[in-house]
């Protein structure tokens, strides 16, 4: 019996760990359908481009389940006829590495890659330029000369390892392209116009995980260098946190250079505004029942009773990976307590809701100042700061304190794990 359980558990265990859903197989299995409207909405953008060139920016919460989302949209227009490159710009660079430079170093190396993947050929001369140096510096190369050609057998992943580990190489990218952007633009193109006529397939570039920028970083790259990062000459989707788009400066310049194409995905409104104060509050359940179907897709229904679920979605206030991270903390818990009672038939109950909740409240709580408290309090009882752009409250949007909900207009509430932290500090009756 318990042998039976710990396993289930671990399987659960295991497939909370599955976030953002990016493999097909992942997909089948634990994908719900949601995000509809978004799905048509990007649709719409891309195919109806007559440039073949639109940038489209792609904003949300962290966690609200952008990158399935991306996952799934880049799948559509693979069947669609799109030539489709998707890549994690987390996958290749540390955060405070991030610059314009290496963003558009990392779309010609992920052109490259999934181009020869399909088995395209590139123009040595197009790669050379691009490897070449970085090969004098890091010694990929043991016995071929530098002056060689590097195209054959060239080790992309291992390209990407380097990038990921290596700080001083991400640092001579940076110094070695960024007084020849241009040049690295164009050769983008050049490689762009080789795919398009290999395949006969326009070319769309989907660059996820920029939200997880500072957002001083966001400001910067985007603001300053937005030029050349919508100059290459084909479709690509940028992503940015949805915190950003309250500097009026920042998202200025967005609907400027993109043509107005901003894209926001909004977190599930598990309530109408201002009814979870309400002690006789009715959920929205056509936003509750796919996050309930979420959980019961990773965890056996033996394991989590549905009253638990709802719960659980409850305290996640809407937000895809508050959901998963609640979820498996409570897995956490439960593997613990089968292993120390083996006999008893475990599951997600009350009581471990009740512990993992307070491991979050905890991790809410360690960032917090007085200030922050004060912010939070005032967004609680009016459903609105009394600066949405002032920093301290960008940051708290930003750090999922508090959460962004939209419908005729924009609306704020705080993370519901907050408010329980409010009470608890008596900060809120």
């Amino acid at each position: 019996m318990s042998g039976d359980r710990l396993a289930k558990f671990k399987e659960a265990y295991r497939n909370l760990d599955l976030l953002p859903l990016l493999d097909q197989r992942e997909l089948d299995r634990f994908r719900v359908s949601y995000g509809e409207e978004v799905l048509e909405e990007l649709q719409q953008l891309i195919e109806d481009d007559d440039t073949r060139s639109g940038k489209t920016i792609f904003s949300g919460h962290r966690g609200c389940g952008k990158s399935t989302l991306l996952a799934e949209f880049g799948r559509r227009c693979e069947k669609n006829g799109f030539f489709v490159v998707f890549f994690s710009i987390a996958d290749l660079f540390e955060s405070p590495d991030v610059s314009h430079t290496n963003i558009l170093y990392a779309v010609a190396v992920s052109l490259i890659t999934e181009a020869e993947r399909e088995g395209v050929e590139i123009k040595p001369s197009l790669k050379d330029p691009l490897f070449r140096w970085f090969a004098t510096r890091t010694r990929i190369e043991s016995s071929t000369p530098v002056s060689a050609d590097l195209s054959a057998g060239f080790d992309f992943k291992f390209v990407k390892g380097i990038l990921k580990t290596e700080a001083s190489v991400r640092e001579e990218i940076k110094q070695e392209f960024e007084q020849k952007i241009s040049e690295l633009i164009a050769r983008i193109n050049i490689i762009t116009a080789e795919i398009q006529t290999a395949t006969r397939k326009q070319v769309l570039v989907i660059i996820d995980d920029l939200d997880k920028l500072d957002l001083g970083d966001v400001e910067k790259i985007f603001k300053n260098h937005i030029k050349a990062l919508f100059q290459p000459a084909f479709r690509i989707i940028y992503t940015i946190p949805v915190s950003s788009l309250r500097d009026s400066a920042l998202r200025a310049v967005l609907v400027t250079e993109s043509n107005d194409q901003i894209v926001v995905m909004p977190v599930s409104k598990l309530f109408a505004r201002g009814d979870r104060r309400l002690p006789d509050a009715q959920p929205i359940a056509a936003n509750v029942q796919p996050l309930c179907d979420i959980l019961h897709r990773r965890i056996s229904d033996e394991l989590l009773p549905p009253e638990i679920a709802t719960q659980i979605v409850f305290y996640s206030g809407g937000v895809l990976r508050e959901l998963i991270r609640l979820s498996n903390i409570c897995c956490r818990l439960c593997l613990r307590r089968v292993r120390r009672q083996p006999d008893e038939a475990t599951v997600i109950d009350a009581e471990i809701l009740k512990e993992a909740v307070q491991d979050l409240r905890l991790d809410f709580e360690t960032t917090l100042s007085k200030a922050d408290y004060d912010i939070l309090k005032t967004t609680y009882e009016r459903l609105q700061p009394d600066d949405p752009k002032a920093q301290a409250f960008l940051d708290l949007l930003h750090g999922l304190h508090v959460l962004e909900y939209r419908n005729a207009e924009i609306w704020y509430d705080l993370h519901p794990i907050v408010i329980d932290l409010l009470k608890l500090k008596g900060q809120l009756s």
